[in-house]
């Protein structure tokens, strides 16, 4: 796998090198949206199958190699893909200027965090159980932009809210029922649940970069400050031996370059998907990765979904579905902040 993955990375690097001068002209005019809802809502498909593509790669991984250095490998080989987008739209120059240098690292900072959080998840978890916890962060969304946008929120979308975290306690429940306290399943669902919130504090704290910054520095800016903080996690290995980065053989290396591409293409087909289709529109697909993790988790890795973990995901994709509709009845539509942020699994 290493084998294979190396060349094509090589050669796009070498070939992004060699046409660096064709991308110093003006960036791509504004505007550059369509209404093709079928087209937008083809590439978030896609875009969740190449994302399931690196949680699995990365469950894999997970077994020999520290979270920390996972997280590594998703943002700075995921770079590339990235800085390849920007420059054919010719942003490259742009996508690094920036008077919110604070507001960056904010992002960065909440949204490693919650990439940690959703990677330990991951690897302590089943693949269905993890994404369905992963599904609380859209109703943590609602709470926090009351809380801190003061956005207002009627009682509508509040009881979606609350119908949702009632699906997400029938989730935990096989986990915090009978679990002892210091047990894998307990630790894995506390933390994704934590992860969640930190995925929702991350898109608040883009949309209010949206309010001056251009998309490509956003994810820019995000890719490289997520890789520079990630190598803070190698002095946890002197703490807790468990956590020390190793040197990959050629499979783990493999894995790890696959996990930063395929989250960087991923990346990249989410944000295209936004050009076609209004984010409430496409934001429902999202509930996509539920089918993935049931199919990915039981033929990769044996895992059967429990019922109370299919019943709770359902009803917390129903809540999310009611909120996505309201909020577009509202005029609530977060396509900018949706194409800019990371979540956990990105």
């Amino acid at each position: 796998m290493g084998l294979i993955l190396e060349k094509p990375a090589l050669e796009v690097v070498m070939a992004f090198l060699s046409q660096k001068s064709r991308f110093s002209g003006p960036p791509a005019p504004t505007g550059m949206t369509r209404q093709a809802p079928l087209i937008g809502i083809s590439l978030k498909v896609a875009s969740t199958m190449v994302f399931f593509v690196m949680a699995t790669a990365l469950k894999i991984a997970a077994e020999t190699v520290p979270i920390g250095e996972l997280v590594f490998a998703r943002n700075f080989f995921g770079l590339f893909p990235v800085l390849i987008m920007v420059a054919m739209r010719r942003e490259l120059g742009l996508a690094f200027r920036t008077a919110n240098p604070l507001g960056h690292l904010t992002r960065a900072s909440v949204g490693l965090t919650a990439m940690v959080c959703g990677f330990t998840a991951l690897s302590l978890l089943p693949l269905p159980d993890a994404t369905a916890i992963g599904f609380a962060s859209p109703l943590f969304v609602v709470v926090l932009a009351f809380l801190l946008l003061g956005e207002k929120v009627r009682v509508y979308r509040w009881s979606a809210v609350g119908v949702g975290f009632v699906g997400i306690l029938v989730v935990l429940s096989p986990h915090l029922g009978d679990a002892e306290l210091d047990s894998n399943s307990m630790i894995g669902a506390l933390i994704g649940l934590t992860g969640a919130g930190f995925a929702a504090l991350a898109m608040i704290t883009v949309r209010k970069l949206c309010e001056t910054e251009r998309t490509s520095t956003i994810v820019t800016w995000f890719a490289g400050m997520s890789s520079v903080l990630s190598l803070l996690t190698l002095p946890l290995g002197f703490l807790l031996p468990g956590q020390a980065w190793i040197i990959p053989d050629l499979p783990t290396a493999g894995l790890l370059l696959l996990i930063g591409l395929a989250g960087g293409v991923g990346q990249i087909l989410l944000t295209q998907s936004y050009r076609f289709a209004d984010a409430s529109t496409i934001a429902p697909f999202d509930y996509v990765n539920m089918l993935w993790a049931i199919i990915v988790g039981w033929v990769v890795f044996s895992e059967t979904p429990l019922p109370a973990v299919v019943l709770g995901a359902l009803i917390v994709i129903a809540a999310g579905i009611f909120v996505i509709y309201r909020e577009h009845k509202l005029g609530l539509d977060r396509t900018k902040a949706r194409r800019a942020s990371s979540p956990s699994r990105s």
